[in-house]
């Protein structure tokens, strides 16, 4: 009898982009370590706080960090893979890794060598980090901003309010931006500073992707040093825009750690249930979903590790990241609400997990840049491949 269990399983679907052994590592780990904590995370809404520090440990956080600052050193096909097979069993457990690659992201590439000494060996020691960047006034819109930093002597004074900020209930630092009289720049801010405070703001609960209230921060004169601005004074948004990048192509990888989530569970519950004297999965109709999402999520994991190979080659980061979140995001969405069919009343009991499949894969659509917002990186790519330098219907000298 052909070996049917989970591990043959995902070995026979999912072949890995990086060597097997990795793979099979970060799958141990998961299954241990994160798995049996997925239901609790998402019903309880809360930071995994342990899990984090654990996958520091066993160095799955800082997987494409220098190793000068205790990293691994890997490429981003090693992130992804984490983040894909961490969220096969917790989406909330990759949203909370994103936050933390953010800003070792946004550090590593922007900021001064004595904050690169300073911070980035403490995300080998488990350090928990949040990207700050929203604000009730401008949400997505980061151009002008209401939070303030000015220049008083040897530091930055930080005044203003940060909303819905994604693990602000449990980072240990802050990635933020905030306007100085030049424009829009860039912070580490770590949370013992003096003046900063978090608080459960109206809106702090989403339905999907729950790894925590999305807290509110406040900067109250908030003083940090001067080498604590990252990168150039006004440059912020661009540095925010590489940042979310290179973060896209990660997201791109949870999208799809849903979308196998729910095609292994209702590919399992169609094998093992019969009706009408057969099982489930015997009938043609139910085989023509499986193959249409399979080859979706196949599709989608081709794009996800094509753009980490970008990634890794700096170069058309943009488009393929967008691309591939935007497929990524689809695709979970519609795989998450066919497991939901082919399981009939079981997929919509609220023991099952299908429920937090649908949810996490349909915030992931809005969250980390909409769906809306990745078509128009896309046509910005398109545009300069095409020579034009203005928007269509643009008046061109």
């Amino acid at each position: 009898m052909p070996d049917a269990s989970p591990d043959r399983l995902k070995e026979t679907l999912w072949s890995a982009f990086v060597d097997e052994d990795y793979a099979a590592r970060v799958r141990r780990h998961v299954a241990s370590h994160v798995a049996p904590h997925a239901e609790r995370i998402d019903r309880d809404d809360i930071y995994p706080v342990e899990i984090m520090k654990g996958l520091a440990k066993a160095g799955l956080s800082t997987v494409v960090l220098d190793r000068r600052y205790g990293g691994q050193g890997l490429g981003y096909a090693h992130a992804a893979t984490v983040c894909e097979e961490l969220s096969v069993a917790s989406a909330a457990v990759g949203v909370s890794l994103i936050t933390i690659l953010q800003a070792q992201t946004m550090i590593g590439r922007f900021g001064r060598d004595s904050l690169k000494a300073r911070y980035l060996p403490a995300f080998a020691e488990g350090l928990l980090s949040s990207y700050a960047l929203t604000e009730a006034g401008h949400g997505s819109d980061i151009r002008q901003l209401d939070t303030k930093a000015r220049r008083d002597g040897d530091d930055w004074v930080i005044t203003g309010e940060k909303h819905f900020i994604t693990s602000g209930s449990a980072a240990e630092f802050f990635v933020i931006l905030a306007q100085t009289d030049i424009g829009v720049s860039v912070f580490a801010v770590p949370r013992d500073a003096k003046g900063l405070s978090i608080y459960k703001g109206p809106n702090s609960a989403t339905f999907g992707l729950r790894n925590g209230p999305h807290m509110n921060v406040v900067f109250a004169d908030v003083r940090v040093p001067l080498d604590h601005l990252i990168g150039e004074e006004g440059k912020g948004v661009r540095q925010a825009v590489t940042v979310l990048d290179y973060s896209r192509t990660m997201a791109a990888a949870i999208s799809i750690g849903i979308a196998r989530a729910a095609f292994e569970g209702a590919l399992t519950f169609a094998r093992d249930r019969v009706a009408f004297d057969q099982r489930v999965l015997q009938f043609q109709g139910i085989q023509w979903y499986f193959a249409d999402m399979l080859s979706e999520i196949d599709a989608a994991r081709l794009l996800i590790y094509r753009a980490c190979t970008a990634l890794d080659r700096h170069e058309q980061i943009a488009r393929w990241s967008s691309e591939a979140k935007l497929k990524a995001s689809a695709v979970a969405t519609d795989v998450a609400a066919r497991a939901v069919q082919v399981c009939g009343a079981y997929g919509v009991m609220e023991n099952a997990p299908f429920g937090r499949y649908l949810r996490d894969a349909k915030a992931y659509e809005i969250a980390g840049g909409s769906s809306e917002v990745l078509k128009n990186t896309a046509a910005k790519f398109l545009l300069a491949a095409a020579g034009l330098a203005t928007a269509p219907g643009a008046r061109r000298a």
